[in-house]
């Protein structure tokens, strides 16, 4: 049987200050199914072992040791099988006990290539320790193994080193480095547009994300979805986990996988098939309003993946019933089933949107040092805000919700 080779001394013991060195078997990780991010000559092979009983899960006890690594991607680790408790493949939940030995592959991190390109951005605000940009659709923000450029980062050092002279990641905080992507607090995915804030110094980056963690700051939305929710205002607080069977999806779930997740909800907007939607976050759960809203059965516009539909000119007089418009299921199309969607919706010349109508319309914070209370609005701009004005002209007469919202429409979109 093939057996992986030790790729460091570095043994470490978790106790009080007493380190010792263990002897290192020659046989101790079986690598016969590692993928092959786990086979890189650089990868390092690190142990420990326990001196007591931990208070800790095992992802919990790893994010705690390997610097660099957020817990999602030590559990990402721990379910490729880069992890063995007592040479046996563990969960990212196993609880350790003294005297367990815990061996680790750790992959080597992503290459820190934050080369200045010329890529357009829009930014609401800027001051020494951090920058406020209404982010497009189409840009990822940080590199990552498949996209090393093109990224919000590449674009923000092409603009400090105009601005300053200096392209170089130093004009970035330094938190998140090794993980390429220096001053990155919160992300947006790909297409989400909308406000998002990067820190330009370690101190600002560490006090503006502890906010972020507590859940001190106001984060705000739009989204065009598919019908009307009846009340068109409410709470989702269903939790989110892992779907059990779409590798790249998430799902409600009733199990110990899942993690509390909160929505409000308030329509803001009726057309005929369409509603506009601003929603709160509660938590910040990956996907969030995207798995909530296909949830009760208005799932994003665009939102292929969780059960929207691609919508052009035909579709607003014509709105289809999306994939996902019965309430309470667990929905999510193969990746298979929406890319043929994509390619469909791409050889099409009315198309208005096939990406998920959603974006990051508010967000209020305290500075990181006066501790003044700063709110940035970012308008609604390229798709979405021309699906929203083809579909202004179709209004439809119903409830809305016009007390305690916090975004002006009309400022939102001009």
């Amino acid at each position: 049987m093939n057996r992986r080779k030790q790729k460091s001394d570095h043994d470490r013991t978790q106790g009080k200050q007493n380190h010792t060195i263990l002897p290192k078997p020659e046989d101790s990780l079986e690598d016969a199914n590692l993928p092959d991010v786990l086979r890189d000559d650089a990868v390092e092979n690190v142990r420990y072992k326990l001196s007591k009983d931990s208070n800790h899960r095992l992802d919990k006890f790893l994010q705690n040791r390997i610097k660099g690594f957020s817990r999602h991607q030590i559990q990402r680790l721990i379910s490729i099988g880069g992890v063995t408790v007592n040479q046996k493949q563990p969960k990212a939940s196993t609880k350790l006990r003294r005297g367990d030995v815990v061996e680790v592959l750790i992959p080597p991190r992503p290459a820190v290539d934050l080369s200045p390109e010329p890529i357009p951005l829009e930014i609401l605000h800027e001051e020494e320790g951090f920058v406020v940009v209404n982010k497009q659709a189409g840009l990822i923000v940080h590199p990552a193994r498949s996209h090393l450029s093109g990224t919000l980062l590449n674009a923000l050092a092409y603009h400090f080193q105009q601005a300053e002279g200096s392209g170089d990641p130093a004009s970035l905080s330094r938190v998140g480095k090794e993980q390429a992507r220096p001053g990155v607090i919160h992300r947006l995915d790909k297409n989400t547009t909308g406000v998002i804030i990067v820190a330009k110094r370690d101190e600002q980056h560490w006090k503006l994300a502890k906010q972020f963690e507590d859940r001190t700051n106001l984060k705000v939305y739009l989204a065009v979805v598919h019908g009307c929710p009846d009340p068109p205002g409410g709470v989702i607080n269903e939790p989110i986990g892992k779907h059990p069977t779409i590798r790249e999806a998430m799902a409600v779930r009733h199990d110990s996988t899942s993690r509390e997740s909160v929505t409000l909800y308030r329509v803001r907007e009726r057309y005929r098939g369409y509603s506009l939607v601003e929603l709160e976050l509660k938590t910040g759960r990956t996907h969030q309003i995207r798995v909530h809203m296909s949830y009760i059965g208005h799932p994003l516009v665009g939102d292929i993946v969780y059960g929207g539909e691609p919508v052009g000119l035909a579709e607003l007089d014509n709105p289809p019933r999306p994939a996902a418009a019965r309430p309470y299921l667990t929905f999510a199309r193969t990746k298979e089933e929406g890319q043929q969607l994509e390619e469909e919706a791409a050889s099409r010349n009315d198309m208005l949107m096939s990406t998920p109508a959603l974006h990051a319309a508010l967000l209020q914070m305290k500075h990181p040092d006066t501790r003044e209370t700063m709110t940035f609005t970012a308008p609604v701009h390229g798709a979405m805000a021309l699906l929203i004005r083809e579909l202004r002209k179709r209004p439809d007469p119903g409830p809305v919700v016009t007390e305690g919202t916090y975004l002006d429409l009309d400022h939102m979109i001009d």
